[in-house]
């Protein structure tokens, strides 16, 4: 597959408005399917899921007795939905709010309780996407503002089996159907917040052939984990080079379902090694204060395929694409009368660059912020969130459009820089089972200053959006 070149990027629709908002993959809510046990005395009958709802986990408790009937066989259900509204006031294409919502299932075996064997576990996960895309309708940015955004539809997601080997499950592989964003690239502290880029990084989202096998897309592969002692772990896989079977410009069209499993799209090749303190099963003495933890990460992807060159009218491929990235995840304050350590302050950041500008929209994106656990005394699940996202189009894109300007008198492309958001969050609990996320971003010169093409000769302004977002765990 060829990544996009500039020579066909003029042809679609006006120009440079080529940014390719659909193919911009993000990381939903992490949802995991874990063992039931029941916290209350639920009765079999329609409305029995009622008995202590609010102090269970889950909406629907046991689900009638079907949770505890799986768990007989070694199985765990998850259903959540994630539901949100999000509006630009100011700024944008045009203004407006749109309704956006995510239905994730996911159903795992654990083999050792199914027929004892021990260390394997099944995965299959589906989702079901629903409402509109207030980036695609409204805003152009490169940064989209949440990380649930997607065509609507109802897709098979991951499919895979884990296997873990030798004494304290020291290594294990991972084979089939996955979506990268779940391992790779990860900051813990930044799923907090609701803009698409704190999850599946900006840089992937675009540099990568059909935006990468991250949400709502996935790519055969194996992946290997080793932890050689305990303080270090080193990931590496290798899938197949895009998660679409052809050149369809919007990717998610080109595999509808997510049953397609393409393997002649080349080859991605991601590695990363984490170091983590305090190391894992560490202990701390009875007069010791707790540590500041820290999670640090450093890996790099290539991809095998050819890429387009940016150049205007060039008909040049290159061979190969690659970046490299660091990630950390820093306690930075911990309150000293908080017995368990929850209550805490992180600082959180992830940079990925790449020195090809002549066949990559972007070569540089980041992000950085800090989260506070339990804000509030004694609200231990409340999480407040300030981050930030900078993402920098390749000077070989804007070296393309100075020259597009320059064989073309009277039409002035604006030549694309860097975009900026800021993001404000709060995520409150309501009950176990159900959360609402006020959320506020404010994103400067969006699509790096791409023309409104509503507004003749003027670049699109800067852009205040506005949102409130929903999680349910049924």
């Amino acid at each position: 597959m060829r990544n996009t070149g500039f020579a066909s990027i003029v042809l679609i629709g006006s120009i440079f408005a080529f940014l390719p908002l659909n193919t911009v993959l993000a990381t939903p809510p992490i949802l995991s399917a874990t063992g039931f046990e029941s916290t209350t005395n639920e009765t079999i009958s329609p409305l029995g899921f009622l008995t202590g709802i609010s102090r269970s986990g889950y909406l629907l408790g046991d689900m009638w007795g079907l949770r505890p009937w799986l768990s007989k066989y070694g199985m765990s259900l998850a259903i959540s939905e994630t539901s949100e509204v999000l509006g630009n006031a100011t700024g944008g294409v045009k203004r407006g709010a749109d309704y956006d919502g995510l239905t994730q299932m996911i159903l795992q075996m654990d083999t050792e309780h199914a027929f004892n064997w021990h260390g394997g576990l099944f995965n299959v996960s589906g989702l079901q996407i629903h409402g509109r895309s207030l980036s695609e309708d409204n805003l152009d940015s490169i940064q989209t503002a949440s990380g649930i955004e997607a065509d609507r539809a109802t897709r098979l997601w991951e499919v895979w089996y884990q296997q873990k080997f030798f004494e304290e499950d020291r290594l294990d592989v991972k084979v089939g159907q996955q979506s990268l964003d779940q391992e790779f690239m990860v900051s813990q502290e930044a799923l907090l917040f609701v803009n698409t880029m704190f999850g599946w990084p900006a840089l992937p989202s675009y540099d990568m052939l059909g935006g990468g096998p991250a949400y709502p897309l996935s790519a055969l592969g194996a992946r290997l984990r080793v932890r050689p002692i305990d303080s270090l772990t080193f990931l590496a896989g290798v899938y197949s080079g895009s998660p679409a079977p052809n050149d369809n410009p919007d990717p998610q069209q080109a595999n509808p379902s997510g049953v397609s499993f393409p393997l002649n799209r080349g080859s991605l090749i991601i590695a990363e090694l984490q170091y983590s303190y305090p190391s894992l099963g560490s202990m701390v003495s009875a007069d010791q204060s707790g540590s500041l933890s820290g999670t640090y990460k450093i890996g790099a992807w290539y991809d095998t395929e050819d890429f387009a060159d940016n150049g205007y009218g060039s008909a040049t491929e290159h061979r190969g694409d690659y970046a490299f990235y660091a990630v950390m995840d820093q306690v930075i304050w911990s309150d000293p009368k908080d017995e368990d350590s929850d209550r805490t302050i992180n600082f959180f950041a992830r940079a990925m660059g790449t020195p090809l500008e002549d066949r990559n929209l972007l070569d540089f994106s980041m992000n950085a912020g800090f989260t506070f656990h339990e804000p509030i005394r004694n609200r231990d699940d409340d999480t407040l969130g300030i981050g930030m996202g900078y993402a920098k189009v390749s000077d070989g894109v804007a070296d393309a459009e100075r020259d597009y300007n320059s064989n073309n008198p009277g039409s002035v492309v604006p030549v694309q820089s860097g975009e900026t958001f800021v993001e404000v969050t709060y995520q409150y609990e309501l009950t176990p089972w159900c959360d609402l996320q006020p959320d506020f971003q404010y994103l400067f010169n969006p699509g790096g200053g791409l023309a409104n093409p509503n507004a003749p000769g003027q670049r699109i302004k800067d852009e205040a959006i506005f949102g409130i977002r929903m999680n349910i765990i049924f």
